[in-house]
């Protein structure tokens, strides 16, 4: 039977939503720029890719995989669009990986796209109403709303609800982000995400082009100070501790993987980056839905065989920061090992790809420390969690 072994990852820079590089550029443009560019670094006859997975939310329904499929040329091969909210692009590379391990096909581009820029407005027709009316714009609920668990409020579903539950303090969050930033700014400084990154030409308002390759979302001149000034988010709710600072951002971005049977490698001559051990995805109540990354975490370590002490490093989404915190306390995890480079509260979560852009950064980072495992873990709306693990 052949493992799933990564042969290439990119992903782009991340950009901020509705106001940043990435602004004017649609799901369409980043999902067809990712998933060649994953096809071209592999080194992959694009007419032999059996199938491209890509992560979306919120987009509208189109299939971005597909259509990222023909337009980058590759007609024969068809796509699939997957939506398991955050972890929406591990479910993806899961998914690649389980064909490839059943036999099932050869080659499979896999991640996630998120333009929250560009997404469309939805509205819902109100059923039964005595006249044509509608609730615009509108989002589809990840889950039933209680009064502890709000569908469009992640701020206390899974930040306030998380702290709460684990003792976590604001003190200790906004510490938390600014460490997230200061390490992200480091990695930008040092070059350590040029090799993962695919720049991008993006056309500005004036008409100029702008090259996009770092990420813009981290703060330099982030302080404890300056987090510790934020007001909470919700002031009318007693000890409410999430800000602004100690959140993830609102995101734009694309990642993704090129995965084959090892064995196919080896008579291509491909170049392995790493190889999936393992993936998987757990769930909760929806109100402690930040808890559901730490709860798969021992569910993935458990099916790959594995104990915290052997991961080398680790990719915990800082949807909020409370998360990675109560993660590191439930598993006996260094901090030091955990968001090296930064997450969601700096580099940003771009929904769909972040994922995605938590493996590649993995696996660019694993190869610089020569070798290890590495384990990205995350939440996800309605009470998800989900983890990958690789080793390289």
């Amino acid at each position: 039977m052949a493992e799933a072994v990564i042969v290439s990852a990119a992903r782009t820079a991340i950009g901020r939503s509705f106001k940043g590089a990435l602004a004017n550029v649609a799901s369409e443009t980043l999902a067809t720029t990712i998933v060649p560019e994953a096809v071209r670094r592999a080194g992959i006859d694009p007419a032999i890719v059996d199938d491209v997975i890509l992560a979306e939310l919120n987009y509208g329904g189109g299939d971005l995989a597909r259509h990222a499929a023909v337009a980058s040329g590759m007609t024969t091969v068809p796509g699939q669009a997957v939506n398991r909210h955050c972890t929406g692009s591990l479910t993806a590379i899961a998914n690649g990986a389980a064909h490839i391990v059943a036999g099932m096909e050869r080659v499979i581009v896999a991640g996630g796209v998120q333009s929250l820029s560009t997404a469309p407005l939805m509205k819902w027709r109100v059923p039964d109403a005595a006249e044509m009316r509608f609730v615009e714009p509108w989002m589809p609920p990840s889950h039933p709303e209680t009064p502890d668990a709000p569908t469009l409020d992640m701020a206390v579903t899974v930040g306030w609800n998380t702290a709460k539950k684990a003792g976590i303090s604001r003190a200790e969050m906004d510490a938390w982000a600014l460490r997230s930033h200061q390490r992200a700014v480091a990695a930008i400084d040092a070059g350590k995400f040029v090799d993962e990154i695919v720049p991008l030409k993006v056309q500005q308002h004036d008409g100029s082009v702008l090259d996009f390759a770092v990420d813009e979302f981290p703060r330099r001149d982030t302080t404890l100070e300056r987090l510790a000034s934020l007001p909470v988010l919700h002031p009318e709710i007693e000890g409410f501790s999430i800000t602004a600072g100690n959140s993830s951002g609102i995101n734009d971005a694309a990642a993704a993987v090129a995965l084959v049977g090892d064995d196919f490698a080896a008579a291509e001559g491909l170049e392995v980056m790493g190889k999936v051990r393992a993936w998987a995805n757990a769930a909760m109540t929806p109100a402690d839905t930040g808890l559901a990354a730490v709860k798969v975490i021992g569910k993935v370590l458990d099916r790959a065989g594995l104990k915290a002490s052997d991961v080398a490093l680790w990719e915990i989404n800082e949807a909020f920061a409370s998360v990675p915190i109560a993660a590191c306390r439930e598993h006996g995890l260094d901090e030091e090992l955990v968001n090296f480079s930064g997450s969601g509260c700096s580099l940003g979560h771009p929904i769909s790809a972040s994922g995605a852009r938590m493996v590649t950064t993995l696996l660019y980072e694993l190869r610089r420390r020569g070798g290890g495992i590495g384990v990205a873990a995350m939440c996800a709306g309605g009470g998800q969690g989900g983890a990958l693990v690789v080793e390289v």
